[in-house]
């Protein structure tokens, strides 16, 4: 699978969901909402109220355009973008399970690289493992679990609070990169900020949550590594995409709309000039359980045109 390779990802199909399975998985993989412990993600249902509920980066400076930038420059290495089908599951597969389902329908997979909020225990997520992968022709979207929003509608371990969101936001940033690179993931690589949903009308927790972002934003870029930014298109990724003030927030927005339809542009929630040019991800569809080669999986699928992990 080279680096730009395309399935169809901005061509506006539709998915439907893909119930294979007709054994279990042999490597103990589950889904987040599976794992038995406390997730990072809502259900389901409470993702799916969350989202309807609820209710691009401009370049600004020279340090933040390297950092948004996909090519090569005096101080950062190129990005390497992938374009196409993507999925994310809470617990990484095994290398088997990613040898098996190395068919082409997918050519990248998430991995939660860390974070105190993540969900699920990550025992094959090893710098042998994302190698191995690599080697197969497999792309990586490295996703860090940080605070969460102070007015979220759940709970989770880490919360951002007001006085301390900046420090919050620099801190779980350096964090990401130290993760990344101990994983084999290398400068340049884009890294994504899970961000669940959180009532963006309220100024008081919205400004801590964008605070705490820019201040991710930043720690990234003082190591060379590229941010991204994982929500819901009507909560936290909208917070993202219509703050009025852009500087210094992630350069990559990866939006949660599952309306199964495998596009970046044609359901694209926001202005048309944002996140052009490869900085755009959606996650269309969730909780699909798929079986190849033996391995069932219960995964959400991705459409993705943005810049991925660099390996190797």
């Amino acid at each position: 699978m080279s680096d730009e390779t395309t399935d169809g990802t901005t061509d506006g199909t539709t998915d439907e969901a893909t119930d294979e399975a007709t054994d279990e998985a042999t490597d103990g993989t589950t889904s987040r909402r599976r794992s038995g412990k406390p997730s990072h993600r809502q259900s389901h249902k409470r993702r799916y109220i969350a989202w309807t509920a609820a209710g691009a980066a401009v370049l600004a400076g020279a340090g933040v355009a390297a950092q948004n930038s996909l090519a090569t420059t005096t101080a950062w290495p190129s990005a390497k973008v992938y374009t196409g089908r993507a999925f994310d599951t809470c617990t990484t597969p095994s290398l088997s399970a990613m040898k098996a389902w190395n068919t082409g329908f997918y050519g990248a997979a998430a991995v939660y690289i860390g974070g105190k909020n993540r969900g699920c225990a990550q025992p094959n997520l090893t710098a042998s493992w994302v190698k191995s992968v690599s080697t197969l022709g497999w792309k990586l979207v490295p996703l860090y679990v940080g605070a969460q929003p102070p007015c979220q509608s759940g709970s989770s371990p880490e919360v951002i609070t007001a006085s301390t969101a900046a420090s919050q936001g620099a801190a779980d940033g350096a964090d990401a990169v130290a993760k990344a690179a101990a994983l084999g993931m290398k400068p340049g690589s884009a890294l994504y900020l899970d961000m669940e949903a959180y009532d963006i009308t309220n100024t008081a927790c919205n400004d801590a949550v964008l605070t705490y972002v820019r201040a991710w934003h930043k720690a990234l870029g003082a190591k060379q590594y590229r941010s991204g930014f994982y929500g819901f298109s009507s909560s936290s990724a909208k917070a993202v995409a219509t703050a009025t003030d852009r500087t210094n927030l992630p350069g990559n927005l990866w939006y949660a709309k599952w309306d199964k339809v495998n596009t970046t542009t044609s359901d694209w929630p926001y202005a048309s000039t944002l996140y052009t040019g490869h900085h755009r991800a959606h996650q269309y569809m969730v909780n699909s359980k798929e079986s190849r080669g033996g391995y069932t999986i219960t995964v959400d699928r991705d459409a993705w045109d943005a810049p991925v992990a660099i390996v190797g």
